[in-house]
């Protein structure tokens, strides 16, 4: 390791690929509070930006452009292009609306940036959303990046004029621009590509890890505006920070393109994602609906143990959800004084063993409801007035019941009447009374 890129502690981020909602609010966060269109050169900067992977990225193809080591010594890449990095446009509505040229005419660039004939052909978030993978199985996810404060930094070993440093109190990445010569050689080296030229000032400029904030005991503004909560900043030799322990203890957050040899300070936990589907429209739950390769490609081979500890913590928790939502619907079941294990909650129980908590509530929603309404109809039921017809039924059931005791009581007594009680409880009304209903006996 250089003496000049040493420090004594080292900051790192962590964001939570699961988490990252791709709002952008990190990015303009960070464009607000640094290269605002007020501070002169720096309109095209976007320190931090949030891409769609699969995607091509900004700079446009950055990681085809090379930089990092050859061995120990910083290896010089392509020079991303005002071009390549694309920046904001506005929409030139008077020709659009107005001009009576059609589709013919496209978006313009904004500000003093270099125009195409065709209008702007990138920026920081050209290709949102469009991802990857075929239909029914598409997907994508978003992927935040600023400069990584690498431990091995490659730009500035790369810097001829000893403009660029690491802080040794906190790791970040620096630079003295009054040192700084507009060389731009450490743009070549960056195999990140997240350094940016000053034309106004002929500087180099990225992020700094808002160290003024950091100074303060203040996170950055692209950790403290995430509404995610999908960013972390801490020290990595801090065991009670989150970051550390993600890190370290887990093993679940990676850098990015480690093969780059820089040891960057910036860490994802990888994305998991929904199970793919077979043609006959059904869950394939053995694969991933991003392919394990890709994943590989971006964060190394230690992705694939990193992705196996976040199911298997993803299912512990899924068996307590599961058991605590089992125990509330149980509860309900008796406050509505049905019995748990009755047939009529079969159902419920077959939802919870394939860990379907919506399909088990769905089913208990059902089988309550069609109680409540049996429950109701009873109520209702009861409550309406007899008509003559059950009137005279119930004192004939009445008779039957009587007259059956007391044929159970003593078999003899049978013989003394009519008719017996089982030709009673057979007998049409009007018989029964033409037969004589007082005579209980011969």
């Amino acid at each position: 390791k250089s003496k000049k890129a040493a420090s004594q502690r080292q900051l790192a981020w962590v964001f939570d690929l699961n988490k990252c909602i791709g709002c952008q609010t990190c990015s303009v966060a960070c464009k607000v509070l640094w290269t605002e269109e007020e501070k002169p050169g720096t309109e095209q900067m976007w320190w931090m930006t949030v891409n769609t992977q699969p995607g091509r990225g900004t700079p446009r193809d950055w990681e085809k452009m090379g930089g990092g080591y050859n061995g120990s010594k910083p290896q010089l890449g392509h020079l991303p292009t005002s071009e390549e990095f694309g920046g904001g446009w506005d929409y030139n509505y008077d020709e659009v609306l107005r001009g009576g040229k059609g589709r013919s005419v496209h978006l313009t660039r904004k500000n003093d940036l270099p125009r195409a004939t065709d209008g702007a052909r990138w920026g920081p978030n050209w290709d949102e959303d469009e991802g990857g993978g075929e239909w029914p199985n598409p997907y994508y996810f978003y992927l935040p990046r600023l400069c990584n404060h690498c431990s091995l930094p490659a730009c500035v070993e790369a810097c001829p004029n000893d403009a660029m440093f690491k802080r040794k109190e906190d790791g970040l990445v620096l630079r003295d621009e009054d040192k700084c010569l507009g060389a731009q050689k450490c743009s070549q080296a960056c195999p990140y590509k997240k350094i940016y030229f000053n034309k106004m000032r002929n500087v180099s400029q990225h992020c700094i890890g808002c160290f003024p904030r950091i100074e303060k005991g203040v996170a950055p503004a692209c950790v403290r505006q995430c509404p995610g909560r999908a960013a972390w900043i801490g020290f990595l030799d801090d065991e009670s920070s989150p970051v550390s322990r993600l890190i370290n203890e887990w093993k679940v957050a990676l850098p990015l393109h480690p093969e780059f040899g820089t040891h960057p300070n910036v860490y994802y936990v990888p994305p998991l994602a929904p199970a793919p589907l077979n043609p006959d429209g059904s869950a394939n739950e053995r694969d991933s609906r991003i392919p394990p390769g890709y994943l590989e490609s971006l964060f190394g081979t230690d992705v694939h143990r990193a992705l196996d500890t976040l199911k298997q913590e993803l299912a512990k928790k899924r068996v307590d959800f599961l058991e605590v939502e089992k125990q509330k619907m149980h509860q309900e079941i008796t406050d509505a004084g049905l019995d748990p294990n009755s047939a009529e909650f079969d159902t419920v129980e077959d939802a919870f063993d394939l860990q379907n908590v919506q399909a088990a509530r769905r089913r208990l929603d059902r089988a309550l409801k069609m109680h409540q309404g049996s429950k109701e109809q009873k109520v209702a039921e009861e409550k309406k007035p007899k008509t003559e017809e059950e009137i005279r039924a119930d004192e004939r059931a009445k008779v039957v019941k009587e007259w059956t005791k007391q044929d159970n009581g003593s078999p003899s007594a049978a013989g003394t009447r009519l008719f017996t009680a089982e030709q009673i409880g057979k007998m049409p009304y009007k018989e029964w009374v033409d037969a004589g209903k007082p005579r209980a006996t011969k």
